[in-house]
């Protein structure tokens, strides 16, 4: 199997390592705006280099890789479909809703499967949480709290180009929360602050939020976000149901610190970075693709899920009271009580 990668920085090299592990990919080529990054990582895993995405995909690439900057994934998205290879692209699919609208047509007229990179699906406490709630072991489910604190915030140029927060970071927790419960978010209620780095606020964005999401059935969603956590990278999701409690993420890497009287856990090195703590996952979700690939499975994310996640995040963004959710990405604010909303 070839497969082509599009965007050579951090996550791209991370991916780049990765497939050329993959016993079933025999070959890879690479392309970059930035040529010194398309080269070395040529040499490093031994690829070929190719000066654009049209001579990438002339290359006779089995599937493609797209871990470019944001504002180039619906039109590289739109090359591969158009190229009938099949696609792999890391979240979102578009700054925009109305981008990825856009892209989802395509994907639709086009035939070709596109995975969206929401490696979480791939973690094997997530998966079995997921598995526990299908199993009905839980009961059924009245509370789920889902967190995802960064140890630090990233560049003020990541900033001003993420799309804030809620796009940025809590769109993880969203996607993950349809994923394992299998519900819809029906209603959303935010609110943001910022105690932290100034280049946050300049980029009007938060630094910490908490949203309370309603799923359809009733089921009350908490997820709490920040871009400080000194103690290292915290991602963990409960679920409290009539019969049982579980959680993800409680490990002897927990990055929290008990203050408790003999408490030893947690026991081992706090986790530290993102790609650190979900290393395997994206090595399964990258395998999963070559099988996108090989046409023996189905996507497992696709654009009209990633769609799903981002209309709730797109609901919290300048969000202050409570906002009803339109699966048409259009919101109407409803009675309650208003927030400080980010």
């Amino acid at each position: 199997m070839r497969i082509g990668i599009l965007g050579l920085g951090r996550i791209g090299a991370f991916h780049a390592e990765t497939l050329a592990g993959l016993a079933v990919v025999e070959s890879l080529v690479v392309a970059d705006p930035v040529a010194d990054a398309a080269k070395a990582a040529a040499e490093r895993f031994g690829a070929e280099v190719a000066d654009s995405p049209a001579a990438l995909l002339a290359a006779g690439v089995d599937g493609l890789v797209v871990a470019a900057a944001t504002d180039a994934h619906p039109a590289l998205i739109r090359a591969g479909v158009e190229a009938g290879v099949p696609v792999f692209c890391e979240k979102p699919v578009a700054r925009t809703m109305s981008e990825g609208t856009g892209v989802r047509a395509v994907v639709r007229d086009g035939g070709v499967p596109v995975q969206i990179g929401y490696h979480r699906r791939f973690d094997a406490g997530f998966a079995a949480a997921r598995a526990a709630v299908r199993s009905g072991e839980l009961g059924p489910l009245h509370t789920v709290r889902s967190t995802t604190l960064d140890p630090a915030p990233p560049p003020a140029a990541y900033i001003a180009a993420s799309g804030g927060i809620f796009r940025d970071c809590a769109v993880h927790d969203f996607d993950a929360i349809r994923w394992v419960t299998g519900r819809e978010v029906a209603e959303v209620y935010a609110v943001g602050g910022n105690r932290g780095a100034g280049p946050i606020g300049a980029a009007g964005d938060a630094d910490t939020t908490g949203a309370v999401l309603t799923l359809d059935d009733g089921t009350i969603a908490v997820v709490s976000n920040s871009r400080h956590n000194a103690r290292g990278y915290d991602v963990r999701m409960e679920l409290h149901g009539f019969a049982d409690s579980i959680a993800v993420g409680l490990d002897d890497r927990l990055p929290l610190r008990s203050v408790e009287p003999g408490a030893g856990f947690p026991a081992g090195p706090p986790h530290s970075f993102f790609m650190d703590r979900f290393a395997d996952a994206y090595r399964a979700e990258l395998a999963a693709f070559t099988e996108v690939v090989a046409g023996t499975r189905p996507s497992p994310c696709t654009v009209e899920d990633a769609l799903e996640a981002g209309w709730t995040a797109e609901a919290l963004r300048g969000a202050a009271g409570r906002l009803v959710v339109r699966r048409a990405g259009v919101r109407r604010r409803a009675a309650g009580p208003a927030a400080a909303g980010h």
